[in-house]
């Protein structure tokens, strides 16, 4: 087995994959690690695809996988995942933010630590303030419904153990969340590093506002799955329940007392004049519905089959 796989997504870096590759090359060579480096073209519509091959006839380690269009980050890294073959991965970007210098003590720590993972840590940050606030915020939540403390979920400079690439999912913008993913997995080693954060050379940043609400969007998805994912009736079917029986006793105490008034010979309204059997009345059907979306997700698998499919157009070094 290798020692390490490197998987750097890319969308649009053609200008820093000659250098980052060269960087690499000289760290993987002085420390002599056997290692790979998978390059994911995420539907550039630059010249990233030609430059990766161009590093690959160059450097029999450089590995390409190009997709016809643009699907994300966490597709990008899902795919790259799947082809690692290093008993340490290494994620990190490709616009040479990340420092290829923080590598050997990574897959050190990974190692002799027998960590699952560790998260970089951007302690100093080159970013405008409209990506480091939302980052924060991110973070703040993250930690918060996670319980896991580390400062900085979204670094895109991370290290694993073989075994947690091969067991995690990653799609949506859940790549910021992969810390999360492993813990749901049942890998709870997981630590932080400090880590160089370098002023963005060339291009300019990918980050939007669209990204800000997909990755509040993914981060309930995950809390919502982690805790209901293979037990969707834990979830539905206790708050239908609980809707039903309160329709179900605000309807028995409307019929109890129209009952009441009969017997009495006392002249009383109708039920359905009552706006509490209106509330009773949404109530049970709210709750019934509730109750069967649980049952249903019982029965649907959570997975379809094509969610992690996606389109590639070439391969390289494979």
């Amino acid at each position: 087995m290798l020692n390490l796989s490197l998987v750097i997504p890319l969308y649009n870096e053609d200008e820093s994959l000659p250098e980052l590759e060269t960087w690499i090359a000289k760290v993987m060579a002085t420390n002599n690690y056997t290692y790979e480096v998978l390059l994911i073209d995420d539907g550039s519509s630059d010249n990233s695809w030609q430059v990766i091959q161009e590093l690959s006839a160059k450097n029999a380690n450089v590995k390409g996988i190009k997709f016809r269009r643009n699907y994300g980050k966490s597709a990008a890294l899902n795919v790259g995942f799947a082809q690692a073959e290093g008993s340490v991965v290494i994620t990190m970007d490709a616009d040479l933010q990340d420092s290829p210098d923080e590598i050997p003590l990574l897959y050190n720590r990974i190692l002799e630590e027998k960590l699952d993972l560790i998260s970089g840590w951007k302690k100093k940050r080159y970013d405008p303030i409209s990506k480091t606030l939302p980052t924060k915020l991110f973070n703040w939540a993250t930690r918060k419904m996670s319980g896991i403390y580390l400062h900085d979920f979204n670094c895109g400079l991370k290290a694993y153990r073989y075994e947690v690439i091969k067991n995690i999912e990653v799609y949506g913008e859940m790549h910021r969340y992969i810390p999360v993913i492993a813990k749901s997995g049942g890998f709870n080693k997981i630590s932080e590093q400090v880590v160089e954060h370098r002023a963005r050379k060339y291009g300019t940043t990918k980050f939007g506002l669209n990204r800000f609400v997909n990755g509040l969007l993914d981060l309930l998805t995950i809390f919502f799955m982690g805790k209901f994912g293979k037990k969707p009736m834990h979830f539905f079917g206790v708050y239908g329940l609980i809707c039903f029986i309160i329709g179900f006793f605000i309807a028995l105490f409307l019929v109890v007392n129209k009952m009441i008034h009969i017997i009495q010979h006392e002249k009383a309204a109708l039920v359905a004049d009552s706006p509490w059997f209106y509330f009773g009345l949404v109530s049970m059907i709210i709750g019934t519905q509730m109750f069967l979306a649980g049952f249903l997700g019982e029965l649907i698998s959570r997975n379809s089959g094509d969610r992690n499919r996606y389109s590639v157009s070439e391969k390289i070094g494979f």
